[in-house]
């Protein structure tokens, strides 16, 4: 699978709200991040849904790299350090 441009290096926490859904972007172009705007139009890419089944604080991945979209798994860390995951 394609990853999208990077749009930060930290996870972005998020208070969500149980039933509702969430559209994360993928591509990294969205200026509301972590959530879609549109601006993934023309790339191929698009935006996962993900419905909150309790409500609480999420930590949903900026990078754009990780293996649990949308959710942080850590591949941040390995920006930071030079190493990328590649992609």
């Amino acid at each position: 699978m394609t990853k999208g441009q990077v749009a930060g290096t930290e996870p972005i926490a998020v208070e969500v709200v149980a039933g509702k859904s969430y559209f994360w972007c993928a591509c990294g172009r969205s200026k509301k991040q972590p959530f879609c705007d549109g601006s993934h139009k023309g790339t191929g890419f698009q935006p996962v849904k993900w419905t909150a089944d309790k409500s609480g604080t999420r930590f949903f991945c900026a990078c754009k790299q990780t293996d649990t979209p949308p959710f942080c798994d850590g591949s941040h860390k390995a920006l930071a350090a030079g190493r990328g995951k590649g992609g």
